[in-house]
């Protein structure tokens, strides 16, 4: 797990450092929901969650964080998994203003693609949906899920490929989640009223208990309650120019996922949207 921890130079500015310590869950993790069905393994290091039909179970971060990177890896639910969502996201815990970022994973059919749906909630707005299959079985092994979250943008990873995208347009009048800070969650939970093509294909309960499995939890980033200028300092690594815009080999990457691997846009769906979304227009 690296930590960032801020310290205050009172004469010179203000600096944050990365401090790298041991990966156990219960370090920056609690149990919010059914402790019962979240086992640790390896020590700590690694946690397994169980859905049956008596409970699902979900985590969260003990603090809060503005801006940073946030990663976890994760292997999926194998099999028969529809009806079932692991969801991987932020959120800033505010009701109708809340600002959030999802990875959602939804279950499937037994040899039919992973599909994974990620959304950006701001200043309140949310429904702003995409969805990708998976270009790999997420169930076979480990996969490294990514959310960088900087002043300038905030993209979505698997492993090392981009795969969302959604740019700071402030200026164009477009809201950018950037005055909240935001908890880090995780939950495993039955929804076959929508997740598997809409709700067609239920959950099979014969299947159960369902298992998804994390490890290497790692959280960089500037904690809320914490310095109060570590948000804003430039200084932070995850707001260098290497990480304010994707590199070319990223944007390759990016633009294959879109071309290849996208079922489903917010921005192109007329019956929910005559109009075009602005920050579609203005590129996300």
């Amino acid at each position: 797990m690296a930590t960032v921890l801020c310290v205050i130079l009172y004469v010179l500015a203000v600096s944050c450092t990365v401090i790298a310590r041991p990966a156990t869950f219960l370090q920056d993790f609690r149990i919010t929901w059914s402790d019962s069905h979240i086992r640790q393994m390896e020590g700590g290091k690694a946690i397994q969650l169980v859905l049956d039909q008596n409970s699902g179970c979900g985590f969260a971060s003990k603090y809060k964080y503005l801006f940073g990177r946030v990663s976890m890896k994760i292997k999926l639910i194998p099999g028969d998994s529809a009806g079932t969502v692991t969801a991987f996201y932020m959120n800033s815990d505010t009701d109708t203003v809340r600002d959030e970022l999802d990875f959602e994973f939804l279950g499937n059919r037994t040899g039919q693609p992973y599909t994974v749906q990620t959304n950006v909630y701001a200043h309140g707005k949310g429904d702003r949906e995409q969805r990708i299959n998976l270009w790999f079985d997420p169930a076979a092994e480990f996969h490294t899920y990514t959310i960088l979250w900087n002043h300038h943008h905030v993209v979505f990873y698997v492993d090392e490929v981009p795969i969302r995208v959604y740019k700071n347009n402030e200026g164009k009048g477009i809201p950018f989640p950037k005055f909240q800070p935001m908890g880090v969650y995780s939950t495993l939970w039955e929804a076959d009223d929508w997740a598997t093509r809409g709700g067609l294909e239920k959950i099979d309960w014969s299947k159960a208990p369902f298992y998804a499995y994390y490890k290497d939890f790692d959280i960089e980033g500037c904690p809320v309650p914490g310095p109060r200028n570590c948000a804003s300092n430039t200084n932070n690594w995850w707001e260098g120019a290497t990480y304010q815009y994707l590199s070319p080999a990223e944007a390759r990457r990016y633009r294959w996922v879109r071309l290849n691997h996208m079922i489903y846009d917010y921005c192109t769906d007329k019956s929910r949207y005559p109009v075009t979304p602005a920050e579609c227009v203005a590129g996300i």
